[in-house]
This record gives C-alpha cells, sequence and structure tokens, in this order.
C-alpha cells in the first residue's frame, strides 16, 4: 500500500528560498462556510424522520509546484492553485447512522468511489454558498438512502461482533494560522536538476533517468456543527532522484531516492544530490550484472528504513481502528488487546504530532485529522504487549474515541490510518555487530548465506477474510552475506513475502541505528502522506520469491550518443 507520491505539476517564478504569508481569504472563507452549515442544520436536521445530526465541511486547497528534468532535458516548469470540498453527513442517530457497515455484499457497498469537487479559488458569496448548498443536498440525499440500506441490512443478518456506536462526539476545536505558500529561486533549482540529470543520463545502461523537485502547500479550512473551527497547513516538498535500466533477461530494474522537507531551506544541496545521483547510477550498474535470487527460506537483516517500510506494511495497517469492527477484515490482532505480539524489547508508537526525527522532516505529521481531533502520540505495542489501535471517530470495541488517525485524500471517505510509525527498541547492538549475528545465525542454521534488505520501495498486504493473512514487500536493492566469509554480493529479482505473527516471532535483535522512510500510502481513504522511523532488525526466518519480470529484450541500440549513430 505505501508508494512514493506522485509529483503534482505546477509553475512558479520567484526570487529567492523563502516562504511568505500570502493573501488567503481565510477569516472569510470560514465565515461563508459557517453561515451555510448553520442554515443547512436548521433546515435539514428535522426535514426527515432520520435527522441529520451531524455536518462538517471541508475544504483542502493546494498550492504546488514541479521542476524536472527527465533524461538530462528540463521538463516545462508548471504550477498549479486548486481547492477541493469534502461534505460530511451524518443521519440517523450516534448508535445507528449512514455510514454502518453493510454486510454481505461487496466492497462497492462500503466504500464509495472518489468524488472530487473543485471549489471556487476565490471567497466570493454567491459562488462559495452555492458549491455548499450544491454539494450538502447531495450528500443528504445519499445518506438517507443509505441509512435505509443499512437499516434493511441488519434486519436479514446476524447480529454483530462488535456493537459499538456508529459516531462518537468530541469536543470542538478551534485553531487559526496563515497559509505560507514557498517559494524557490526557480532558476537555481532548474540548473541544479539539469546538471544533476544530465550526469544521471550519462552512462549507457541508464535507459530513463529523472530528477524533480516538487513544492506542495496544502492548507485546510474546517468547520462542523460541534462548533470546531480550523485552519491549518502541512508543506509537503520532495527532491527526487530515479534511474532504470533493464538486465539481459529482460527483467526491469531502478533506483531512486527522495528526499522529504517542511520547508524548502530543508531541502539538499547541489553537493549531495550529485553524490547520490552517482550512488544510484553505480548500484543499477551493479544490478544489471548482479544474479537472480531463487526461492529461499533464511536469516536477513531489514536496514533501518526498509525496516519501517516493512512494519508499515505488514503491522501497521493491521492496527488501523476500521479493520478491527469491519466483518469483511480477518482482523489479525481484534482479540489480542493486552496479549503480546512482538517480542519484549519492541515497542511501537504512531505519533501524528512528531514533527521531525534526527532533524528530518516527517511526512506523517499533522496538527489536526480530517475530522478535526487533535493528533496524538498513541502508544501501540509496549514491550511486545499491543495496547491500542489508531482510532477514527467510528468507535470499536473497548476504544469508543478518536485518537486522532482519521485520515483521507480528498475525494474519499475518513477511515483510520497511520501517520509517523515509530518501531523503538530496548535492545540494541552496533549495526556490525549486528551483521556478524547474521552470520552466525547461518552457521547455526546451516545455511550458505543471508540476505540484507537494504532498500524497499513498498508492498501490498491482504487484510480482509476472503483471502490469505499475507504480505508481499518489494525490495530494491539486496546484498546476500556469505557465511564463508566471502564477499558480500548485490541479487536481484527477490520479493519478500509472508505472513505476519509468522514474521513477527522471528525477530531476534535490533541495531543502534534508527532511519526514517517517508513516503505516500495508498488505502482505502485515497493517498495520504507517511513517515516510518526503524532501527535494522535481524530475523531468523524470513522467505522470498522470484519476482514478476518482462520477457522483452533490451533495446537493439544504444541511447544516442553511446555509439551505433548513422
Amino acid at each position: 500500500m505505501l508508494r512514493h507520491s506522485v509529483p503534482v505539476l505546477a509553475v512558479c517564478t520567484v526570487f529567492a528560498i523563502a516562504a511568505a504569508c500570502w493573501a488567503a481569504p481565510g477569516p472569510e472563507l470560514l465565515d461563508l462556510m459557517q453561515e451555510e452549515l448553520d442554515r443547512s442544520m436548521a433546515n435539514l436536521a428535522g426535514a426527515s424522520d432520520d435527522p441529520m445530526f451531524y455536518l462538517q465541511y471541508s475544504i483542502t486547497e493546494v498550492h504546488s509546484v514541479s521542476l524536472g528534468a527527465f533524461n538530462g532535458g528540463l521538463e516545462a516548469p508548471d504550477e498549479s492553485d486548486r481547492r477541493f470540498l469534502d461534505v460530511d453527513v451524518r443521519v440517523g442517530t450516534e448508535v445507528l447512522d449512514n455510514t454502518h457497515e453493510i454486510r454481505g455484499g461487496s466492497w462497492r457497498d462500503n466504500y464509495a468511489p472518489p468524488r472530487q469537487i473543485a471549489f471556487p479559488l476565490e471567497a466570493e458569496p454567491a459562488a462559495v454558498r452555492a458549491a455548499l448548498w450544491s454539494e450538502t443536498e447531495y450528500q443528504y440525499q445519499k445518506a438517507l438512502e443509505r441509512l435505509t440500506k443499512v437499516e434493511a441490512n441488519r434486519q436479514v443478518m446476524v447480529e454483530e461482533e462488535d456493537l459499538s456506536n456508529d459516531f462518537s462526539p468530541a469536543d470542538p476545536s478551534r485553531y487559526s494560522e496563515p497559509a505560507v505558500r514557498t517559494s524557490v529561486d526557480t532558476d537555481e533549482w532548474r540548473g541544479i536538476l539539469k546538471r544533476v540529470g544530465e550526469e544521471m543520463a550519462r552512462s549507457e545502461f541508464v535507459l530513463t533517468s529523472r530528477v524533480g523537485l516538487t513544492l506542495e502547500d496544502r492548507t485546510t479550512y474546517m468547520v462542523n456543527n460541534e462548533g470546531s473551527r480550523l485552519q491549518h497547513s502541512n508543506y509537503y516538498h520532495r527532491v527526487s532522484l530515479s534511474v532504470s535500466g533493464m538486465a539481459d533477461d529482460g527483467m526491469r530494474l531502478s533506483r531512486h531516492e527522495t528526499y522529504s522537507a517542511a520547508s524548502a531551506d530543508h531541502l539538499p544541496d547541489e553537493e549531495t544530490l550529485e553524490a547520490d545521483a552517482a550512488r544510484l547510477v553505480s548500484e543499477l550498474a551493479a544490478l544489471i550484472d548482479a544474479p537472480v535470487v531463487e526461492p529461499y527460506i533464511g536469516p536477513a537483516i531489514l536496514r533501518n528504513r526498509a525496516s519501517g517500510v516493512f512494519f508499515h506494511e505488514i503491522f501497521g495497517h493491521r492496527i488501523e481502528g476500521h479493520r478491527q469492527k469491519s466483518e469483511s477484515e480477518g482482523q489479525t490482532f481484534t482479540k489480542k488487546v493486552g496479549q503480546q505480539i512482538l517480542p519484549e524489547f519492541i515497542s511501537v508508537y504512531d505519533d501524528a504530532t512528531l514533527e521531525q526525527f534526527n532533524g528530518i522532516d516527517l511526512r506523517g505529521y499533522y496538527k489536526f485529522d480530517d475530522e478535526g481531533v487533535p493528533a496524538e502520540r498513541v502508544t501501540v505495542v509496549e514491550h511486545g504487549v499491543l495496547k491500542s489501535f489508531l482510532t477514527t471517530r467510528s468507535p470499536i470495541e473497548g476504544f469508543p474515541r478518536s485518537n486522532g488517525h482519521g485520515r483521507r485524500y480528498h475525494g474519499h471517505d475518513v477511515v483510520a490510518r497511520q501517520a509517523n510509525l515509530l518501531v523503538v527498541s530496548d535492545s540494541i547492538v552496533p549495526y556490525e555487530r549486528l551483521r556478524e549475528m547474521l552470520i552466525e545465525e547461518c552457521i547455526r542454521q546451516g545455511k550458505p548465506y543471508g540476505l540484507v534488505f537494504d532498500d524497499i520501495s513498498g508492498g501490498f498486504t491482504m487484510t480482509g477474510r476472503g483471502g490469505p493473512q499475507a504480505f508481499k514487500v518489494l525490495p530494491l536493492l539486496v546484498h546476500r552475506v556469505y557465511a564463508d566469509g566471502r564477499p558480500d554480493e548485490i541479487v536481484r529479482g527477490v520479493d519478500i513475502v509472508g505472513t505476519p505473527l509468522t514474521s513477527f516471532s522471528k525477530i531476534i535483535m535490533a541495531a543502534d541505528d534508527p532511519g526514517v522512510f517517508n513516503g505516500t500510502c495508498g488505502a482505502e481513504s485515497g493517498w495520504c502522506p507517511v513517515s516510518g522511523v526503524s532501527p535494522s532488525l535481524l530475523v531468523t526466518e524470513i522467505e522470498v520469491e522470484k519476482r514478476q519480470k518482462g520477457q522483452d529484450k533490451p533495446p537493439i541500440l544504444p541511447p544516442p550518443g553511446h555509439g551505433g549513430e548513422l
């Protein structure tokens, strides 16, 4: 479910790396939203036998800028300003409302397709009110229709295991901060991107390369009938490097690096980009010549960032609150609160309030979730024992209130999502010692080698009851470490597979090297920025299988500039 964010195309010509306030119509817009919300509540709350008891308006304002170079050539720079509207309506009662799960049907009964509503950029009263009124009418009618289906479904189905209410009230939140627009010297950055891009494209075996800068300023305006009134911002800036090539057997290979920042002055300098670009090209060359790994079970090390992705995929999604309540979910951990599910030396937290870790900006940080609830630090696992889940305003058994993890990409329904997932170990050794322990474990098991997973792009995990409770994680860079002392060897074509409960039981030690991954996760509520922090972990057993590959031959002619011209 984890992927790197797709840059939003945009254009900006400004003159300094800076962040400047701009004339955003925050208070005026919030006033208009509040007036229309009050009018809707006054007229719709008693308009049917099933009252509308909750109404929320959210407007997401996105300013984005993109610069890039593809195969060494500059792309056209772009800029855009957009606003999107989300209207959340609940009808019925807090005990049973229109969001209740409909059982026995398809997943489409419970997850509506994305509905992105463009909203006026100017706070022109008539246009703003018309947009709010139109979408409120639509969502109100759909809510009434769905509540009818919910009530009918309940009559013909067995009693649910989790009888929690469908909605929990929350104290109103009030917060306002000025909107800030990030700006950079575009001429300077285009020069950097071109120079780095030309170096990346110079090698004959590089089929494609790209270097890009994306700036995204995201401001949320929100009001609800409980009295919440919010204006808050997040900043998602990235520089990305990527190269790709093809091995002789048709396998496509890639290496990439991303740098995430919450302000322009935290972006990497040209020297850093040049060094990492050279490293990526070198690693791609090694991968192209590397042997393919056969299916294998044996000891392994998940390096820090790779471990963070691993935990996000196979653990993090299983502690999201709605998965504990849904009858269609596998509910791996639902009944395990108070039980040991990880080694005693491992604790796990999800802390949306954490802006940085060791000086690195975290993409999963936010002040309020998408239901207006303040962000919280949640102790999920303490010394191996499961303590809590990530929750929204839809209660689950034993957890009647939200802990600020209701998230979505605009146009989607809110569900529980990860933010900053932190894996902490009480038992650590230096990384070099962890590597020695890997070799010792190989010798103990009679294995000729162990694997070190240096980088992982993401993967997917199956959490529903309709399929196996399994996962697949997609490594990008893997080393084979031989037990007999031979030099380490880069290998390719390997995916990690397994089941979560078995995989967690195999962790035996952690290193003293916590690292950060920053990414974007796609799940039921759309693409959400996330982060993970984890040390390197040694596991006694991990299973790998061959990766699917293409059957096309590599290009017959070398790229232009590398011979073969007429």
